[in-house]
């Protein structure tokens, strides 16, 4: 086994390499303004994008390449790198229709749609493909390789709801121009009347997809997503409401400070950089592999008996308790893996996030949250020695409470030399190719107020709910 994961590696790479040889010879020699250039520049220089549709195509060059000219055109026909809100009729937002919001079980993004406020219109039939596009590009420029769960929402929907073109636009969305992007389709509460329909669009679903398709009343959906992120006619208990202004889906953005910005916060706040914040987390259409946050967690937010023992200072630092888990980077070893978690009382609304620089050379780093008027990070944006690690305190303000859809993204990137009263500076010019990303979010298994300690100590260690697994499935008993 050790010795075929270079041959695969190997064997990878010469496909990438041939995909865009071929590209270049045989599809670019056709005309030059076949695509738009900035798709092409993608193309030639992100191996994970190749990678992408060779894995979607079961690594047949042919396929992948049928499937990269069919994408590419499509996103030039409908000027996908140039959608923004002003380019959308603002009548689609504030109709609700499809909007990004909540997960599933898995931790993707769920991506809605509202059969019923779908109306088969020809006039309107184009911007409403350039709608869905213009999400599934904000999407896929905010969590590039993060895959989405589709949700038909088909309560109250009928006869004239159903717009086979338009579905068959969105299955081609995840068929064709967005490799790897889909994790599931749930079709929920689908009234008798649309199953003729409904098996027509399987008949479009390639082999690769066939099996993401899934058929759920409102009892099945509960399989798929919990009931925190279902809407009360699913059964659930999300009160959301969508509205417009503004957007429903999360932007991670610069947290504050403890004592206030710093002077680089304070340049990275401006115009500029806030434009260069959203840049930077731009790596359209990619399909990296990106760590997945999964539904239980232990070892990272709950001390250990040895560490009981050793003394509560121990497991603390600058008033908040020490991760457990490690994520290793190329760049930096980040702790906790995937989930930070906050205690129960007043006095423990700090959690940490440990990095550790693993290079030779001097690492920048900076720390966004989806929920930036809920949290002050310190420090948010500085610069590690080789070898050192730096302490970073997340503070939850008063009057909060930390929910498991707030999300933290650590970003870092090798200076190279550069001096840290130039970090603004740097973070505007460094190649988003040479950044190093990854995502945390907050504990999902106990609700935000409770941690596990505090449980037990309320519930004592014969509750039913202290034997749980850990990552591995695990089943760990926790000693009081």
């Amino acid at each position: 086994m050790a010795q075929s994961e270079p041959n695969d590696e190997q064997d990878l790479a010469k496909k990438i390499e041939e995909t865009r040889q071929r590209f270049k010879n045989e599809l670019l020699q056709e005309s030059t303004e076949k695509y738009d250039q900035r798709d092409v520049e993608r193309l030639l220089n992100d191996d994970a994008l190749v990678e992408g549709y060779l894995q979607w195509r079961q690594q047949v060059v042919d396929d992948a390449l049928k499937m990269i000219d069919d994408s590419l055109q499509w996103r030039k026909e409908f000027g996908v790198n140039d959608l923004s809100e002003s380019t959308i009729p603002r009548w689609m937002f504030e109709t609700g229709a499809v909007f990004l919001h909540g997960y599933d079980k898995e931790g993707n993004k769920l991506f809605w749609f509202k059969v019923k406020l779908h109306i088969k219109d020809a006039k309107t039939a184009l911007d409403k493909k350039k709608y869905v596009a213009f999400w599934l590009e904000r999407y896929a420029k905010k969590e590039p390789g993060m895959p989405l769960t589709v949700v038909f929402d088909m309560a109250e929907s009928g006869i004239s709801n159903i717009d086979m073109d338009f579905v068959k636009y969105v299955v081609n969305c995840f068929k064709v121009y967005y490799p790897k992007f889909l994790s599931k389709m749930v079709i929920v509460d689908m009234p008798w009347i649309m199953n003729a329909a409904w098996k027509i669009v399987k008949s479009w679903l390639g082999p690769e997809a066939i099996s993401k398709l899934k058929f759920a009343s409102k009892a099945e959906v509960l399989n798929y997503i919990d009931p925190e992120y279902l809407p009360p006619h699913m059964g659930g208990t999300d009160p959301f409401k969508y509205s417009y202004p503004p957007l429903p889906d999360d932007d991670f953005q610069t947290p504050i400070y403890d004592n206030g910005p710093s002077i680089t916060e304070d340049e990275t706040e401006s115009k500029e950089a806030e434009q260069e914040s959203k840049d930077t987390l731009e790596s359209s259409f990619s399909s990296d592999v990106v760590p997945k946050s999964k539904k239980v967690r232990l070892s990272e937010d709950l001390p250990r008996a040895e560490d009981k023992d050793r003394g509560e200072s121990s497991v603390r630092a600058n008033g908040a308790r020490k991760p457990l888990t490690t994520f290793k980077g190329p760049l930096m070893d980040v702790s906790p893996a995937e989930e930070l978690s906050f205690g129960s009382g007043e006095t423990e609304r700090k959690c940490l996030i440990v990095l550790t620089n693993v290079t030779k050379n001097v690492v920048a780093f900076k720390v966004r949250t989806t929920a930036p008027e809920k949290y002050r990070v310190k420090p948010s944006s500085s610069s590690c020695e080789p070898g050192a690690s730096v302490d970073i305190v997340v503070s939850l303000h008063g009057g909060f409470q930390a929910s498991p859809q707030d999300r933290f993204l650590v970003m870092a990137a090798e200076m190279d030399g550069a001096g840290s009263q130039e970090l603004a500076q740097f973070w505007k010019e460094v190649p988003k190719n040479k950044i190093m990303e990854h995502r945390c979010q907050l504990c999902s298994y106990f609700p935000s107020s409770i941690c596990l300690h505090s449980f037990l100590l309320a519930y004592g260690p014969s509750h039913p709910n202290t034997n749980i697994s850990n990552n591995n499935g695990d089943n760990i008993k926790y000693i009081m």
